[in-house]
């Protein structure tokens, strides 16, 4: 059993074990408004964990080593750290009840499906500078496509109908405790303009990585295609919200549209060819 399968055990292990105590305090009196700090410090160790299994799989060897599971992993793990660095200066500690389940069954993804397949070329330090870069967009637009999914279920629990206030059930305290919706909102729109920079940085590094390799600007091949499609989907978002002033659910369908578009550039295909048709 290879390193990168055991570290990604452990960090799931982690997440759940610290997801299953926050709930726990939820369902509780105590709730999990003092749970803050300690949350955050265990929630830097289990992504170290899983910062150590991304290592061991990808970059372990002399090689690198990519599959749509630890693609996914990853991108979990970035928009991870991004929420941790969040967290430092919003209280956002409400998200992580959603999110520990969420990073737990991913890890464990990564390491019921470690297959995948070596990077040709990996020595060419514009392709390395790629993956980088578009692990990041991956990670940026996860976190977005997250919160949006998160606003649209507050979003529907803040206009209930009057009759059903008074009925609150776990998943009702587990939005209550989530924060404004305005706050989500700014949030949401800063990690889209940032993801969206390094969208197109992803773009343009693949461009001058596939004319060194193949002497091709943009090969048209499943990837291109959905990557751009998403790139421009998240550039009419952009452009009717700081034009339009488009918000609420207009904004969530954009958002989540443009997260699928991406994750079917690369994750998806890879599941397709890995798990279904058993191609590397």
């Amino acid at each position: 059993m290879s390193p990168g399968i055991v570290f990604h055990a452990v960090a799931a292990l982690a997440y759940a074990v610290l997801g299953a105590s926050l709930w726990r305090r939820l369902a509780g009196a105590d709730g999990i408004e003092h749970a803050g700090r300690v949350a955050r410090t265990c929630l830097l160790g289990a992504l170290l964990l899983q910062g150590i299994a991304l290592y061991q799989s990808i970059l372990g060897q002399d090689y690198l080593f990519i599959g749509w599971a630890l693609a996914l992993s990853a991108a979990i793990w970035l928009g991870m750290v991004i929420f941790w660095l969040e967290s430092l200066f919003v209280r956002i500690d409400g998200l992580l009840l959603l999110l520990l389940p969420a990073a737990a069954f991913v890890c464990v993804l990564a390491g019921a499906f470690p297959q995948g397949q070596v990077v040709p070329h990996a020595n060419n330090a514009w392709l390395r500078g790629h993956l980088v870069i578009a692990l990041i967009a991956y990670g940026l637009m996860t976190v977005a496509a997250v919160q949006a999914m998160l606003m649209a279920l507050l979003d529907r629990h803040l206009h209930r109908p009057p009759g059903l206030e008074n009925g609150t059930n776990l998943m009702g305290k587990v939005l209550d405790v989530q924060p404004a919706l305005l706050m989500q909102e700014r949030l949401l729109f800063r990690v889209i303009s940032v993801g969206f920079v390094v969208l197109t940085l992803t773009v343009c590094t693949g461009s001058v990585a596939s004319y060194m390799l193949t002497q091709r600007l943009l090969p048209f091949d499943h990837k291109t295609v959905f990557t751009l499609l998403s790139w421009l989907t998240f550039g009419v978002l952009l452009v009717g919200r700081y034009r339009k002033g488009w918000r609420g659910r207009v904004a969530l369908r954009w958002t989540l549209s443009g997260f699928a578009l991406l994750l079917l550039s690369y994750t998806g295909s890879r599941f397709v060819l890995e798990v279904l048709l058993h191609r590397g």
